[in-house]
């Protein structure tokens, strides 16, 4: 069996795509699975949106991802230059060789010629789409000026089909009576998409070509380019788009679109693969995977034939199941970036940090949910206005008075202790829990809601939970009287 070798060919004009990535992915995990050669290879042939900054985008995104290449920008490798406008010599190369075996030919047809042919053609009332039928391509003589402004056309044939079996649809056959002599080279020297694509793939010794199913259009045409310069045709696999949840085509508008909006948000690198994984294959009835797992388990025949639709709720369920994978430790490391996007610096062993985060995994979903669920214990309280104004009233400023009373003397000052303390307390007064435990909530957190009462006690320790709790009496004596 020959080497698997697979690349993934962006065009840097701006973020990278969740479309993008996981035509990435799918080629990854085939080159991981078989031991092969992962390609990254740059399509920046549009100079009028290609960016420097835009590549710079897309290696982080790859990075933060973890699909890593094995020949490519910052790598290096044999079958180099990996961006496309420092492989210009090649193409020029590869074009020559085809006019010289007679399967490409120079056009000097002018702008205007073919814009009257493109008239013609519409006035015809043909409803077949239009294709340029150059008259170079069988001229003998040579125009006055060799030099003058030409492109490179391949000379396609006119007659039979064009067929390949894709890895995902099948057996696929093109009429190429419906192809016309498209162009290889602009006069510039850039290659148009079907040939830098050829000449990279068979000078990169590709031997399968992953992509979405919007460029099934492209492929006979590059069939018929492998024919001309006899070599050896990659195997082919076209997965279905990546759609909104109505069926449009996925924009910004739906969703996040980019990948790094995702890291941005708390999600992992590994939710997100296992999201678009999903997202057009699938493996049983199973779910939740390890990068590992989707390596060992990916094949092109359990990919779908339709659409797939993005769905943001499923997505942070998959990110959600990830974060709960992770240890104590992870999720620590995780979350000091969020922390300090608000201005607390924590260190990633710190332990106030490594207590919270058994009490918050089970409720958060992201890194970002992580942060704000720990937040108060490393700032002073910032109050919720209804949570405050209902439970930090005057009618529960004794209660919180006399419950920093009690828990002054607990020792250790710990979640078993505290609330055998507390509990003892309640009794011997005839108190209820629930005329304490949320204006105690509301005074310690500044929130409603938070983690067991007693956890975050043991958490913010004595000197904390004591200042908070008298702090809290204070408000809520000063507090005006009301109705609810």
């Amino acid at each position: 069996m020959s080497e698997v070798r697979v690349r993934f060919a962006p065009s840097p004009t701006g973020y990278l795509h969740i479309g993008g990535v996981r035509t990435a992915l799918y080629s990854w995990l085939w080159a991981r699975r078989n031991q092969g050669t992962f390609i990254m290879r740059i399509e920046d042939t549009d100079r009028q949106r290609s960016t420097d900054e835009s590549i710079q985008v897309v290696l982080e995104s790859m990075r933060w991802l973890g699909l890593d290449w094995d020949e490519g920008p910052e790598v290096g490798g044999d079958h180099g230059p990996y961006v496309q406008s420092e492989r210009l010599d090649i193409y020029a190369a590869y074009a020559e060789k085809l006019i010289e075996s007679g399967h490409a030919y120079r056009c000097y047809a002018t702008k205007e010629e073919i814009a009257a042919a493109r008239e013609a053609h519409q006035k015809s009332g043909t409803k077949d789409g239009f294709r340029f039928q150059s008259p170079w391509r069988d001229r003998p003589e040579p125009p006055a000026d060799p030099n003058a402004r030409h492109v490179i056309r391949f000379r396609a044939p006119h007659e039979g089909v064009t067929s390949w079996v894709d890895e995902v649809k099948g057996k696929i056959e093109i009429l190429n009576s419906t192809l016309q002599d498209s162009i290889l080279l602009r006069p510039d020297g850039m290659p148009l998409y079907n040939f830098g694509c050829v000449v990279d793939d068979l000078t990169m010794e590709v031997t399968l070509v992953a992509r979405g199913d919007d460029h099934m259009i492209n492929t006979a045409p590059q069939i018929q380019l492998y024919e001309a310069l006899g070599a050896a045709v990659p195997k082919f696999a076209h997965m279905p788009m990546v759609l909104a949840p109505n069926g449009e085509k996925l924009s910004k508008r739906h969703a996040a679109v980019g990948v790094l909006e995702y890291r941005d948000m708390g999600y992992l690198p590994d939710a997100v693969i296992n999201y678009l994984a999903r997202l057009g294959w699938s493996h049983g009835d199973q779910e939740i995977f390890t990068r590992q797992e989707l390596i060992e388990k990916f094949s092109w025949d359990r990919v779908g034939t339709t659409a797939g639709r993005y769905d943001a709720k499923k997505f942070l369920h998959v990110q959600a199941e990830h974060l709960r994978m992770l240890s104590d430790e992870d999720i620590a490391r995780g979350t000091v970036p969020f922390l300090a996007r608000n201005d607390i610096d924590v260190a990633v062993d710190d332990p106030v940090l490594l207590k919270t985060i058994p009490y918050v995994k089970p409720r958060a979903e992201t890194f970002i949910e992580v942060a704000e669920a720990v937040d108060y214990f490393f700032r002073n309280v910032e109050f919720d206005a209804k949570g405050k104004r209902k439970f930090l009233a005057p009618a529960y400023a004794n209660n919180l008075r006399r419950l920093a009373d009690v828990l002054e003397a607990v020792e250790p000052f710990a979640k078993e202790p505290l609330e055998h303390a507390v509990k003892a307390w309640l009794e011997e007064n005839e108190l209820s829990m629930k005329l304490v435990a949320q204006p105690a909530r509301v005074a310690l957190t500044g929130r409603t809601k938070s983690p067991g009462l007693f956890e975050v006690m043991e958490v913010l320790g004595k000197e904390k939970t004591l200042t908070r709790l008298r702090t809290g009496a204070e408000i809520a004596a000063a507090a005006p009287m009301h109705s609810d």
